[in-house]
């Protein structure tokens, strides 16, 4: 899976760069192009000169190593890898990298780099385990970036403890795995709704929820990074993806989503409802303003929006996967396993907004899945583009 793959090695100022000759070695014997970018602190530890060898390409460490006007394109790189690799990450430079701090020719070029980026961290355990690190972390991983976590046993200072760079070899099948599970989902098109819907009172007034799309955006990503097309219905939300096989359509109110979802759904392979559909919209809009003065009190009168879960559940083909959430304050299991049965999904995304970090409004989000054979998956806390990965994989053995 590696064989002819672009990889921007990061190296950085760790007694574990040591490990990237290894690395590169293991890279290159895989078929893989290797070009190095080492930081300053990086020199210290281990030389140009052997990296060089090693990777065939000259190592680039400054933005200019000559003086006669030329330049290391930071932008041309980012472009022209498949994945950028750092790996040892220290401290200092995956604190950088969660900042945007671009004092070094390794950080721009992961600010510039539109490849996926995978992270190896390398430190000593008590540095690991400081929050501001694992904040870093967090905040990374929220990027979409890939953490690599570090081994424990025996470390630079003589402590032993987590920290230790993750062996080349596991890195190298750690990216095996990733880019095989590119290709997994070509040729499938997959339909998602993300974000809330907005129904309107009067012209500059709408009833809403606090749904901010992060979810189904996570989840796009992830399905189109693993080759699908996606289309992504998206209501009012402030995101947005510049991803090729990515295809938003921009709605506001739940009809529109319904339309939107109809007019999709029989041309794909699966559905993921993620969106924060309004069960109930006004029975009139106001044509103009309401004015306060006009009435002491207001009444509004609801009806009932399409439900867009059962209505797909019910045109739903025996070859299509259907996929719903489940966000619930109480009796979440039995509220879930109704809805997964009454809407004829293949499996439903449980959440519950007692749990703190999960829902609305965080980067974060703690889920359980329930599938119509009668498995149920709980996973931990994790950032929301992990909790997509987990329910993609688990989107993937059913359409195997």
């Amino acid at each position: 899976m590696l064989k002819d793959k672009k990889i921007i090695l990061g190296i950085t100022g760790s007694i574990a760069a040591y490990k990237a000759a290894y690395l590169i070695r293991l890279l290159i014997k895989k078929g893989a192009e290797v070009q190095v970018v080492i930081t300053p602190a990086g020199k210290e530890f281990i030389t140009p000169l052997s990296l060089s060898t090693l990777s065939r390409h000259p190592v680039i460490s400054e933005f200019f190593s000559n003086r006669d006007g030329s330049w290391h394109s930071h932008v041309d790189l980012g472009l022209w890898a498949d994945v950028m690799l750092i790996a040892p990450a220290t401290a200092s430079t995956i604190g950088k990298m969660a900042h945007g701090i671009a004092d070094n020719m390794l950080v721009t070029t992961y600010l510039s780099c539109k490849a996926p980026v995978v992270i190896a961290p390398a430190m000593d355990l008590d540095m690991f385990a400081h929050p501001a690190t694992q904040q870093n972390l967090s905040r990374l991983r929220s990027f979409g970036n890939y953490i690599i976590e570090p081994g424990e046993g025996p470390l630079a200072s003589n402590l032993e403890g987590k920290g230790r760079m993750e062996e080349p070899e596991k890195i190298v099948d750690w990216l095996e795995n990733f880019f095989a599970s590119q290709s997994e989902l070509q040729k499938k098109k997959i339909l998602i709704t993300a974000g809330p819907t907005y129904e309107k009172i009067d012209p500059v007034r709408f009833v809403g929820n606090y749904s901010s799309g992060r979810m189904g955006f996570a989840l796009a990503e992830t399905c189109a990074g693993r080759g699908a097309e996606v289309t992504l219905i998206t209501g009012p939300v402030s995101l947005s993806t510049e991803h090729p096989r990515i295809h938003p359509i921009h709605v506001e109110s739940a009809e529109e989503m319904y339309q939107a979802a109809m007019t999709a759904f029989p041309h794909t392979d699966a559905a993921i409802l993620c969106a924060a559909v309004a069960d109930y919209r006004p029975e009139a809009v106001a044509p103009d303003k309401m004015k306060r003065e006009d009435k002491a009190d207001m009444t509004l009168r609801f009806v009932a929006n399409k439900d867009i879960a059962a209505i797909l559940g019910a045109i739903k083909q025996e070859k299509q996967i259907l996929v719903g959430f489940a966000l619930e304050t109480n009796d979440e299991i039995a509220h879930a396993e109704r809805k997964l049965k009454k809407k004829n999904f293949d499996f439903i995304v449980l959440n519950s907004l007692r749990e703190p970090g999960a829902g609305f409004r965080v980067d974060t989000n703690k889920v359980t899945l329930l599938d119509n054979k009668g498995e149920v998956t709980v996973f931990p806390l994790k950032s929301k583009q992990e909790v997509a990965v987990d329910i993609v994989n688990k989107l993937v053995t059913l359409l195997k």
